[in-house]
């Protein structure tokens, strides 16, 4: 951890020991990370505020008809375009997901998304708040019929427009398509209004921060826009849904309810409660866990020496239960997950009614598993770890970065890799995967420093799961050997991580541990 600090400037050093929150500005710690962010830019020297002035946009004419005529070398050339998804009618987050899925379908390629953002409607105001993000894609479509496409899909959506600006249950709209400017009576490119409006800026910074909008204005980017918007009267959060029907995690709220995930392993082998929970017992054992609105079940120990089964029986494990918890209608408001580093497990678990998809390998343990993931279209949670059970214990040297920029580098590896499977940002949550290639003081320095790891550039948003409950390192500090007597050390771990800022907390001893989070809440998040 030394040789990363020194190695920072001064504003990173703070950022990291005094947990200085990231702002809107992209400063020079930040720079410092481009690479690794994956973040493509065209001007990666002027990522910092400027007062904001408007510049008139030397643009190209097109005929007043519905013809646009691309250079003869670029006529079926790919080419890049940004989209903007926008809804605030019904079911919000499934319009965008089906336009997505929709455009794919049309050989419009998702590359990648930003996340969804929960914003107040503007210019009319008398109408219910939108959930807005962005899309990067790729096409060989001209900038006007990939329009008449987006109109399509619009309209075979229900999309009917009763007054300008106002509710639609679905807004797709083209912000810009690789640097041109385009000017033409159905279309405006770059979009108007855009260097205005936060509700566009904010998704879009998270897919190109350093890219300029305005051929006139080649040295302002488009983080220098977002910059230069006054204080939203309140914070924009992230939206992440988990279930139908079922409020989504809004990681950037400072007032959200930590969630409580239980964890129910459907083996005769993990570390703490390996054989105590049977289909015949699943009455007993779900009264006990009334207070979780997570219920993450486990068919294959992840244990250091536990025995591999197959896919077959671990699945032989889980499937049953998930079935016959959803049969049972007490249970439509329990959000159910599925912890499995197998892609065939968890297509069984999600048709038998699974709502997650938990990987502690985050996909590099079965090649099959991300683009599984992203044909599901289920929420997935993606862990930081290091080989497998049996090998992760010998990879804990985490020089030359240290731990927690080498966590950070290592999950935006994997967020990466999911999106170009095809899973959408806003369905992803992040664990730093505590007890999992790490050391005892290593899983301290995550409890020290999540607030940093939610910061980073290119993380920030996401909600974050943490699972510490009754995990070795708690029983060496306290002097506890056995797992399931671990409740005192695992309570103020839990704490520890809801200070950090923890969306979910996965425990065992789901009565107590639901009592520290409220008592956590409402010491951190009033």
């Amino acid at each position: 951890m030394k040789i990363f600090r020194q190695g920072l400037t001064a504003r990173g050093r703070a950022l990291y020991s005094r947990k200085v929150p990231i702002s809107r500005t992209f400063n020079a710690t930040t720079r410092g990370f481009m690479a690794s962010t994956r973040l493509q830019s065209t001007t990666t020297d002027r990522l910092t505020a400027a007062p904001w002035s408007q510049h008139p946009l030397a643009v190209s004419t097109t005929p007043n008809d519905d013809t646009f005529t691309l250079p003869k070398n670029q006529v079926n050339a790919k080419r890049t375009a940004y989209i903007a998804l926008g809804s605030n009618l019904g079911d919000k987050i499934g319009w965008i997901d089906k336009a997505c899925n929709e455009m794919s379908a049309r050989g419009i390629k998702i590359t990648r998304t930003s996340s969804l953002w929960e914003t107040e409607p503007m210019y009319v105001l008398d109408q219910d708040s939108f959930i807005n993000g962005a899309c990067e894609v790729e096409t060989t479509l001209d900038p006007l019929n990939l329009l008449n496409e987006l109109q399509s899909i619009e309209n075979d959506l229900g999309r009917k427009k009763i007054i300008d600006k106002g509710p639609r249950n679905i807004d797709l709209d083209i912000l810009l398509y690789e640097d041109e400017a385009v000017d033409h009576p159905r279309l405006k490119i770059p979009h108007i209004g855009m260097h205005e409006r936060e509700f566009v800026l904010r998704p879009l910074s998270e897919l190109v921060p350093g890219k300029a909008l305005y051929p006139a204005s080649p040295w302002k980017v488009t983080q220098d826009y977002l910059n230069a918007l006054p204080p939203s009267p309140s914070t924009l959060s992230t939206l992440t849904p988990t279930r139908d029907g079922v409020e989504p995690l809004r990681a950037m709220k400072s007032n959200r309810p930590t969630q409580v995930m239980a964890i129910l392993n459907l083996t005769p082998d993990s570390f703490s409660d390996g054989g105590k929970h049977s289909k015949e017992a699943l009455g007993k054992t779900l009264s006990k866990i009334q207070q979780a609105s997570f219920i993450d079940f486990g068919g294959q120990s992840s244990a250091p020496h536990a025995k591999d089964v197959s896919a077959e029986e671990e699945a032989s494990r889980v499937v049953p239960i998930i079935q016959q918890m959803r049969r049972t209608s007490a249970y439509d408001s329990k959000i159910i997950s599925v912890d499995t580093y197998r892609a065939s497990v968890a297509e069984a678990a999600v048709r038998a009614g699974a709502d997650i998809v938990n990987d502690i390998s985050a996909g590099l343990l079965d090649p099959e598993m991300l683009p599984t993931m992203a044909r599901l279209g289920k929420t997935v949670c993606l862990m930081h770890m290091r080989g497998t059970p049996a090998t992760m214990n010998k990879l804990t040297d985490y020089s030359p970065l240290g731990l927690i920029p080498t966590i950070a580098n290592e999950l935006l590896d994997r967020v990466s890799a999911a999106q170009s499977a095809g899973v959408r940002r806003w369905r992803i949550v992040l664990d730093p995967g505590v007890g999992f290639a790490k050391t005892g003081e290593q899983n301290l320095e995550i409890l020290r420093n999540l607030d940093v790891l939610r910061d980073w550039p290119g993380l920030r948003g996401f909600p974050w799961l943490v699972g510490s409950s009754r995990k070795n390192f708690v029983g060496r500090i306290t002097g506890v050997s056995r797992p399931h007597e671990r409740t005192w050390g695992t309570a103020a771990t839990v704490a520890a991580a809801i200070q950090g800022g923890a969306d979910i907390v996965r425990v065992h001893d789901v009565e107590e541990m639901a009592q520290v989070a409220k008592m956590s809440d409402a010491i951190w998040r009033p």
